[in-house]
């Protein structure tokens, strides 16, 4: 949600970061609706305080009038008449209260609707192409035969689409004996990481949610056809993004709170609306999926840092994977709806021969607090601030368990178990056919 003040401040300066994200200008429309809710708010406001002000005025000569004579009563009732007739229409009051209100809800929708600004780092471009590698790390694997990509030699080994294609439709996949334990170690194996060495708070959040909260971090109105709604009216997390990062809505923290880091393992659930067509084989894009969220509350002075932070605990996985993979930071017309500054780190699958994209970290600044009304107070001031949020993937386990597959795999179709998973597999190193 973007603050109205500061596009009165520089309405060019916002459209041109708003045309940075291929999005029309706006503060012409926007600014017009302020100055009608502002002026109607000012002038039902006049109104009351006149009606207030009359009203005092008329209580003293009541008094009087009880108290006067017959003689001095014409007098003072004829005053008393001339102030009420001077207080003015209360409906007329009420009009102008709720046409303020009526055009304010129009302005917060037209916010709502908005994309947050590009960061002054963050690279121009239209689409994925203007992208910028930051980085490249691991070793590419050199394979002896032709690698396969992992729905072809994943039926072997426990991926079960066919099952799924009769009990769910498209989109689903059963996990069975290697293939769920793999995937089991995946999630543990994060989960310790992110806890022990990063020091993120493990939370087991509902993937069941209100309409706020999904407004709270962008998801509505703009992705309603991107998600699943259940028959009371609430929503299918996307990510546990929304469940972390809305716990501190409607709330006033402490700047001694801060930062607050949290780090969940939960199923996610999308429609996949907008994706048609796309990897419609195998694990890559799923209904429902896997994957261990991260997510930070911080104050604007270390949000940079912090997502520096979050974007390396997320390599940490892929290193102690040993999984070669490339930094990303993503152009202004690539990055998602709540974010100033992506970080995608995309993981090498060497059966289709590309990078994928396997986390997402986001500083999201204070969009999404004002969203959800979620500040703080520094310590010592009587004023409170709004927190700065960061997001990201600790990483995605379904696309983890397809790199590993993918980078392990041995002619054959048997897979190395990366040495970091062998303890969480039993001790197994081999996944056999």
């Amino acid at each position: 949600m973007h603050d109205i003040r500061l596009i009165r401040e520089d309405p060019a300066a916002f459209d041109a970061a708003l045309a940075r994200r291929g999005v029309a200008a706006a503060s012409e429309t926007l600014l017009q609706l302020d100055t009608i809710r502002r002026a109607r708010m000012t002038m039902a406001e006049q109104a009351v305080a006149e009606r207030n002000r009359i009203s005092t005025a008329i209580g003293p000569l009541t008094g009087r009038m009880k108290a006067a004579s017959d003689a001095g009563r014409p007098a003072l009732a004829a005053e008393i008449e001339a102030l009420k007739a001077k207080l003015g229409d209360k409906a007329e009051i009420e009009r102008l209260e709720r046409e303020a209100a009526d055009t304010g809800a129009q302005l917060d929708a037209m916010l709502a609707a908005l994309p947050n600004l590009p960061d002054a780092e963050v690279p121009d471009g239209a689409d994925e192409a203007g992208n910028v590698v930051v980085s490249e790390e691991g070793r590419r694997a050199a394979f002896a035969f032709a690698p396969r990509e992992h729905f072809d030699f994943g039926p072997a080994l426990g991926l079960d689409f066919e099952t799924a294609q009769t009990v769910s439709g498209a989109r689903f996949a059963y996990l069975r004996g290697p293939a769920a334990r793999l995937s089991r170690a995946l999630g543990q194996f994060m989960l310790d990481v992110h806890t022990r060495d990063f020091g993120y708070e493990e939370v087991a959040p509902p993937v069941l949610v209100r309409d706020e909260a999904m407004f709270g971090t962008g998801q509505l109105p703009k992705f309603r056809e991107d998600s699943f709604q259940t028959t009371d009216g609430r929503w299918l997390i996307p990510t546990s993004e929304v469940s972390l990062t809305n716990q501190v809505r409607e709330r006033i923290l402490s700047d001694a709170d801060l930062p607050m880091r949290f780090t969940a393992l939960t199923q996610c659930f999308r429609s996949e609306a907008g994706s048609a067509g796309r990897d419609t084989r195998g694990l890559i894009r799923q209904h429902q999926f896997e994957k261990v969220e991260l997510v930070s509350i911080t104050t604007p002075e270390e949000s940079v840092a912090e997502h520096e932070r979050m974007t390396l605990a997320a390599e940490a996985i892929l290193d102690r994977l040993d999984l070669p993979y490339r930094r990303m930071l993503l152009c202004a017309g690539d990055m998602g709806f709540t974010a100033k500054k992506t970080y995608d780190l995309e993981v090498w699958l060497p059966g289709q021969n590309a990078y994928r994209e396997i986390s997402s970290c986001s500083n999201c600044g204070d969009f999404q607090a004002r969203r959800m009304n979620a500040r703080y107070r520094v310590t010592g001031e009587k004023g409170t601030r709004f927190v700065h949020t960061l997001n990201g993937s600790g990483v995605a386990v379904g696309r983890a368990l397809v790199a590993v597959l993918e980078n392990y795999q041995q002619d054959g179709g048997a897979v190395h178990v990366p040495e970091v998973l062998i303890p969480y597999m039993g001790g197994a190193t081999r996944l056999v056919p």
